[in-house]
């Protein structure tokens, strides 16, 4: 499959250029995102015409890089850093820290993504950087990291200071922390208490409502005797009656020797 090149591939092509690929990497990767045109397309046409634009400003801007990598190839930079114990540096030197010195040298900016540096450099000492401007555009620089004048001496003094607020901070917060103990230990006792109180009014309650039923079976049972008492005067009220209503007479009881005393005495007579 040939192809126009929209923009630049590395290690393939260039923008502009027209090349052979294989047709699954020009089918599923360069036409799909756009990095290239079928070079027997109508859009390849216009393409060609516009990116003869695009590679005159490429040129030039390829022979800009060829003066900055040709000033700076072999230049040896210093960069000053804080650093402590066993020469490790608090923080580290990064691509941008090297630019920005590189910059000085070569007179005008220098790109960071050109600075090929597989990572932060983290300790003192001196070190090879690569520089890749294109492909084919290449230079190399000795990079010496130095510890900055008294840096230890100031970080150590640095961290005795923050050590003393620190202790400080340590005191109060054990402090804070014992009064903590303290309430969260006389919250529990409080709470205890609580709950005793909770449990001697809870019994309370219930001795109230035990002698409560006791009261009211105690008032029933006067209840039933005051209903028994004014049965029984009842009954007593009608039986009096039935008796004054029911008292037999008197009978006059005679004898034999009473009749024969009459009767001598009417005869007397």
């Amino acid at each position: 499959m040939k192809v126009v090149f929209i923009e630049d591939v590395p290690d393939v092509a260039l923008a502009g250029e027209t090349k052979e690929v294989a047709d699954g990497y020009g089918r599923n990767y360069l036409l799909p995102k756009k990095l290239a045109v079928l070079a027997n397309s109508a859009a390849s046409n216009i393409l060609k015409s516009q990116m003869k634009q695009v590679i005159v400003k490429r040129a030039e801007a390829e022979s800009e890089m060829k003066e900055i990598a040709g000033k700076l190839d072999g230049a040896e930079i210093t960069i000053k850093a804080k650093a402590g114990e066993k020469e490790r540096l608090y923080g580290s030197v990064t691509s941008a820290d090297i630019a920005n010195e590189l910059s000085n040298i070569a007179g005008q900016a220098v790109d960071k993504r050109k600075i090929d540096l597989e990572e932060p450099i983290r300790q003192l000492g001196v070190y090879e950087v690569a520089l890749k401007f294109t492909h084919d555009i290449t230079a190399a620089i000795m990079v010496t990291v130095e510890p900055e004048e008294a840096a230890v001496e100031a970080e150590e003094k640095e961290e005795k200071e923050e050590k003393k607020p620190r202790a400080r901070k340590a005191k109060k917060a054990e402090a804070a922390a014992e009064e903590a103990v303290v309430a969260e230990e006389e919250g529990e006792a409080k709470a205890e208490e609580t709950e005793a109180k909770v449990e001697e009014l809870e019994i309370k309650l219930d001795e109230a409502e035990i002698t409560e039923v006791k009261a009211e079976e105690v008032e029933t049972k006067a209840e039933e005797t005051e209903v028994k008492a004014e049965e029984a005067e009842v009954r007593a009220e009608e039986t009096e009656t039935k008796t004054k209503t029911k008292k037999p007479k008197a009978k006059k009881k005679t004898t034999k020797k009473a009749e024969t005393k009459v009767e001598e005495k009417e005869s007397g007579e």
